[in-house]
């Protein structure tokens, strides 16, 4: 999925918006797709996410927030997005993107599942700080 399939049409628009936190795609078809930061982030093509083999792979959890800070193209055939959690080392080839466009909602429903079987959320876990309790003086 993630290596260049010569059939896959090629992207002709590709626009980052920040505020909905969505990639919009277009394709040499006539196929868009609107691809949520979020879902991009919990399916990386990277190893960190996918591992190196069946069965390796890591729910990424607390990416309910996760913007992208920038996107730099890589060759004619992919984009390497920069998020803000720090996760740079996918590379999202042209044919994975339109994968991911193609399946988004069959994607989304197995993360809720996969997050809901672990007991997991899509919110990040409140820093130490923030669930400091203050005790009163007295």
């Amino acid at each position: 999925m993630a290596g260049l399939d010569t059939g896959t049409p090629v992207p002709t628009n590709i626009v980052v918006h920040k505020q909905s936190k969505i990639l919009e795609i277009g394709y040499s078809d006539g196929t868009s797709f609107r691809l949520p930061f979020e879902l991009l982030r919990v399916y990386s093509p990277s190893a960190e996410v996918r591992g190196h083999g069946p069965g390796q792979e890591v729910l990424q959890t607390g990416k309910r927030e996760v913007d992208i800070d920038s996107i730099e193209q890589v060759g004619n055939y992919a984009v390497q997005p920069r998020f803000s959690d720090g996760h740079d080392t996918g590379i999202f080839s042209w044919d994975y993107l339109y994968w991911l466009g193609e399946n988004q909602q069959q994607l989304w429903q197995d993360y809720l599942r996969r997050l809901d079987e672990a007991g997991a959320s899509r919110d990040a876990e409140p820093s130490l700080a923030a669930k400091a309790v203050t005790r009163p003086r007295g």
